[in-house]
C-alpha cells in the first residue's frame, strides 16, 4: 500500500498559498457549504426585493383607485338586497363586463354585459341578503339581520339594474366619468356619470354581476341553500 508520502497531489486538493489567485483568500477558497448557502439566501434575498416592492406598489395604487381590480365574471347574475344602505362617496357610471373566453353563460351577447359601476368609499348596509340562482336551488346569503350592521370600504358593484328609494348630498350629474374623485375610482373617458358626498337607499335591490371591496364585515353572516332567492 503506498504511504502518503508517495500520493501526488490531485486537482481537486486544496492549493499551495502560492497558487491562490491574486486578491482571494484562503478563507474564500476553503468555505464550507454552510457558508455558500448564506451566501446564497442573502442573494435570494436581495433579488426578492424589486419584485416586493412593485406588488406592494400595485396594492396602493388598486386601493387608491388608480387602478381597476379587473376579473371575468362568470356571467351568473346574483341578487342583493337590503333595507337601507348608507354610504359616503358616491359614483356611477357605465361599464362593460366581460366572462372568461369560452364561457357557458355568453349567450349571443360574445360574453359581454353592460353594467352600472356604483362605488362607495365607506357603506352600511341594513339586513343584506346575497342569492344566487343555481338552477332549482339558491345559494343564500345573509347577515346584518341584527343589531351590528354590515361595513364595506371601496365597495363596488356591476349592475344591471338597481332599484330602492334614493336620497344624494351635493350630487353632480353628467360628470365626466375618468373626473370622478368622490369614491377614488375612475372610468373612462367620455363616458357619462354622477357623484355625490353622500347617498342613501331604502329598500334597495340589485341585479349584480360583480362586487368588489378593500374591507367586507359581515356580522352574523349565514350561508345556506333555499328554494327562495332574496
Amino acid at each position: 500500500m503506498a504511504s502518503s508520502s508517495d500520493v501526488n497531489p490531485s486537482a481537486g486538493s486544496t492549493p499551495e498559498p502560492s497558487e491562490v489567485p491574486e486578491g482571494d483568500s484562503m478563507s474564500q477558497i476553503t468555505e464550507g457549504p454552510e457558508r455558500r448557502g448564506r451566501v446564497r439566501l442573502r442573494r435570494a434575498a436581495v433579488m426578492a426585493v424589486p419584485a416586493t416592492a412593485i406588488a406592494a406598489g400595485l396594492m396602493i395604487l388598486t386601493a387608491q383607485g388608480a387602478l381597476g381590480v379587473q376579473f371575468a365574471i362568470s356571467g351568473m347574475p346574483f341578487t342583493v338586497t337590503a333595507t337601507e344602505l348608507n354610504g359616503k362617496g358616491f359614483e356611477q357610471f357605465g361599464a362593460l363586463d366581460h366572462m372568461a373566453e369560452g364561457s357557458p353563460n355568453e349567450g349571443d351577447t360574445g360574453g359581454q354585459v353592460l353594467v352600472v359601476v356604483s362605488a362607495i368609499k365607506k357603506a352600511t348596509l341594513t339586513k343584506l341578503c346575497q342569492s344566487v340562482d343555481l338552477g332549482g336551488t339558491n345559494l343564500l346569503i345573509k347577515a346584518g339581520q341584527g343589531s351590528k350592521k354590515v361595513t364595506a370600504t371601496d365597495l363596488t358593484t356591476d349592475s344591471s339594474e338597481l332599484t330602492g328609494d334614493a336620497a344624494f348630498g351635493n350630487i353632480e350629474i353628467g360628470n365626466d366619468a375618468s373626473t370622478l374623485d368622490k369614491a377614488g375610482v375612475q372610468g373612462p373617458k367620455g363616458v357619462f356619470s354622477q357623484q355625490a358626498d353622500t347617498v342613501k337607499i331604502a329598500n334597495l335591490r340589485q341585479t349584480n354581476y360583480s362586487t368588489t371591496a378593500a374591507v367586507f364585515k359581515l356580522p352574523g353572516l349565514k350561508l345556506s341553500f333555499s328554494e327562495q332567492g332574496c
